[in-house]
């Protein structure tokens, strides 16, 4: 099972307690770095266009020039399968991992037993929009780049998109953006990520071409990607499946650890069965 990570994040945002969880249920678990994060890659030096240009070529029809792809991230997945000697494997992307999940799934279907989304969504310009504080807190540099404040922000920031009715203990979201900032601290990266998700654009039409066993989890009360992303994904590709949760944001809370594992460890179990 290979579990993609989302936006600016490391493969440790995914709670070692999920992935145990999904390891007891008899799988084989698989996290890895995102290209320009953690330990991967780093596409030093390379520029992306500013959010404002992307925005407004996007909305005239054109496509930005970008350093790479969300394709380009899902062909990376696919080089790691290769590495490892994995010939197919259960795919699960969150947030923007979900994003390069879906070009996964629709480009490399013959790598993928199952496909799982959390808290993703198609692009579609029509969705409603992340809430104006998920967003700002998202974008926000933190005030300086000592360690005590690259913290604090990373504390604001699971609080403003966490989830409402499983907030995380203080001391918790403490000590993962600390060993988070420890490992690897790359503000660089998250630039390139975005522009790669705006260039990409609208995948509906992408989605319904994807013939790979489907489930989509979705908070109902995800601030930064609305509910309305998960279920218009659902909606698009064929004999999808979707569960909605409420009081989920947009994070993975440890109340909601055995939920959320059952439901990927079951979808994965009934496609390998079909």
């Amino acid at each position: 099972m290979l579990l993609i990570m989302g936006f600016g994040a490391q493969l440790t945002l995914w709670p070692d307690e999920l992935v145990e969880d999904l390891v007891g249920r008899g799988f084989r678990v698989i996290r890895y770095d995102n290209r320009d994060i953690g330990l991967s890659h780093k596409f030093d030096g390379v520029k992306a266009p500013g959010l404002i240009k992307m925005t407004l070529m996007s909305k005239i029809g054109l496509t930005p020039r970008v350093p790479y792809t969300l394709a380009d991230m899902a062909a990376d997945g696919i080089g790691l399968l290769d590495a490892l000697g994995i010939e197919k494997a259960h795919i699960v992307g969150a947030s923007m991992g979900g994003m390069i999940a879906q070009h996964v799934a629709a480009k490399h279907p013959e790598r993928c037993l199952s496909f799982t989304q959390v808290f993703s969504t198609t692009g579609d310009p029509k969705l409603p929009a992340a809430k104006k504080e998920a967003l700002k807190a998202l974008v926000t540099r933190p005030a300086s780049s000592e360690e005590d404040a690259l913290v604090d922000h990373g504390v604001m920031l699971a609080r403003t998109i966490g989830s409402p009715r499983y907030p995380s203990p203080e001391d918790r979201l403490r000590d993962r953006a600390r060993t988070s900032i420890r490992r690897s601290f790359y503000p660089e990266g998250p630039t390139r990520h975005l522009s790669a998700i705006v260039a990409d654009g609208n995948r509906s039409e992408m989605l319904r071409d994807i013939s790979v066993p489907t489930l989509v989890l979705h908070g109902e009360d995800d601030p930064l990607v609305p509910c309305d992303g998960g279920r218009h994904t659902a909606e698009c590709i064929p004999n999808a499946k979707l569960k909605t949760i409420p009081g989920w944001g947009h994070d993975l809370p440890l109340e909601l650890v055995d939920e959320i594992a059952g439901e990927i460890a079951g979808h994965a179990q009934a496609s390998a069965a079909a």
